[in-house]
């Protein structure tokens, strides 16, 4: 018992040491890449292939993660009904509160009023249509775009959403196999390894990735468009801080009695990644292996984080409502209660489909807009130079809302292991940036009978 307390923190010490380096380099190549963009625009403007490489590097990682995670979940559950109360859950609770977000920019922008006396002159029209060329889907072509052409397409397309389809088949598929198809998941289990330990590695390439990604961004907006849009990212930051913190953080307390603070330290280095390069999908693989390391099972880290990057887009909802009030105050035609609402309605249908990538809120609100008021569009324009800014503030609050949601719905399905939350969060059980799994706490399911201290993973722990 001595030998093996003693060895115990010897063992995990290796594994902070450099990785607290290497997220100490993103926060110096952040700086520098501001630097850069603000001395020499044009070159800066040149880095942006970096950080467009280094998010696809991540991006490439997504599908075979949550397609390993959601099998090796649902695949060792015995009842197929618990996955779907899960699911049903969570697509409640995101409905819910997407209402509340689009609510909560409706009152703040109905009082800031920032559009109010902004000229739209003809290059911004031009600006604001050229936005409408992306790909705008109505609702019934967003649910056959889920169905992919092939089970294979499914992986090498950018949908979150068809991955998780064919994840969700082979799972139930594995726990109809029962026993038969133990040797299937102890297969997928490795490939989950391999996976995860490639993440790692590329992990490496996170303070290159992110002084190319902020370079661009400066170089290509400077100085003088922020002065002329402040007030709206001000007010977009402010209100974004407002949901977080206080709807969330509210909901965390009461329900899990966990800190928000606390939670959001322990995913610190992740909101630095979504900082850095705009984008909350960089940072999806790393939250279903946190959470699943926190203590949440993984049926519910794996139906609640892949759905949610598509259906809890908090951040996502907020900027399209005061985006939406700013573009009509600058038009010179402001809309009515009775005219917002039918049309943030419409936007929180259309915004399903968004994915967490840079960009898509634009492209996502340039299609709503030209499906429900198309006179809106030529102010669309206005908000071109500042939405990479506003980019980050909308991938921080989608994370922020993921991370929440996943202890919430663990908490409701009485699928997270408290007592574990708390070592966690506590920094006993430090997270393995190393291979960013637990070799005693996320293996197959019968390593977890011979390990029942873990827990976390009720449901995994059968003969």
């Amino acid at each position: 018992m001595t030998s093996a307390a003693d060895t115990a923190p010897a063992a995990r010490k290796p594994k902070r040491d450099r990785t607290h380096y290497l997220y100490i380099a993103v926060i110096i190549a952040v700086a520098a890449g501001i630097a850069v963009g603000l001395a020499a625009p044009d070159f800066a403007v040149g880095l942006k292939p970096i950080g467009t490489g280094f998010v696809a590097l991540i991006k490439m990682m997504i599908s075979p993660i949550i397609f390993c995670t959601i099998v090796l979940g649902i695949g060792s559950v015995r009842k197929a009904a618990k996955v779907g109360a899960v699911g049903g859950i969570a697509l409640g609770y995101f409905m819910v509160m997407s209402v509340v977000a689009l609510g909560i920019g409706l009152v703040v922008g109905n009082i800031l009023e920032p559009g109010t006396g902004l000229a739209v002159t003809d290059a911004v029209k031009e600006a604001g249509h050229a936005q409408v060329d992306a790909e705008a889907k109505d609702t019934t072509e967003f649910l056959l775009g889920i169905i992919p052409t092939t089970i294979v397409s499914a992986f090498t397309n950018e949908s979150v959403l068809q991955t998780l389809l064919i994840a969700l088949l082979a799972g139930f598929a594995l726990q109809g196999m029962g026993s038969a198809g133990q040797p299937i998941l102890r297969g997928i289990e490795h490939i989950q390894r391999l996976v995860f330990r490639i993440l790692a590695m590329v992990m490496w390439a996170a303070p290159i990735g992110a002084f190319g990604a902020i370079a661009a961004v400066t170089g290509s907006a400077g100085l003088d468009a922020l002065k002329s849009l402040a007030v709206l990212m001000l007010g977009f930051y402010v209100t974004c801080f407002l949901f977080v913190f206080i709807v969330l953080g509210i909901l965390l307390r009461v329900i899990s009695g966990l800190n928000i603070l606390t939670l959001f330290k322990y995913l610190g280095r992740e909101f630095l990644l979504i900082l850095s390069t705009s984008s909350s999908e960089s940072a999806l693989p790393r939250l279903i292996a946190k959470m699943e390391h926190l203590g949440v099972s993984k049926p519910v880290v794996g139906i609640t984080v892949p759905t949610g990057y598509s259906f809890n887009l908090d951040g996502t909802m907020i900027y399209m409502t005061m985006a939406s009030l700013f573009i009509a105050d600058a038009l010179g035609t402001p809309m009515s209660i009775g005219e917002q609402i039918p049309l943030l309605l419409f936007l929180l249908v259309a915004s399903k489909g968004a994915a967490g990538v840079t960009g898509a809120g634009l492209a996502t609100l340039a299609g709503g807009l030209q499906s429900h008021k198309p006179a809106m569009v030529d102010g669309i324009g206005l908000i071109v130079g500042i939405d990479r800014f506003m980019s980050e503030a909308r991938a921080l609050t989608n994370f922020a809302g993921n991370a929440v949601a996943t202890v919430l719905i663990g908490t409701w399905t009485k699928e997270i292991d408290k007592d574990r939350v708390n070592q966690v969060l506590a920094g006993q059980l430090p997270f393995d940036e190393k291979t960013l799994l637990d070799d005693a706490h996320g293996g197959p399911a019968e390593e977890h009978v011979e390990l029942p201290e873990q827990g976390g993973e009720k449901e995994l722990a059968k003969a």
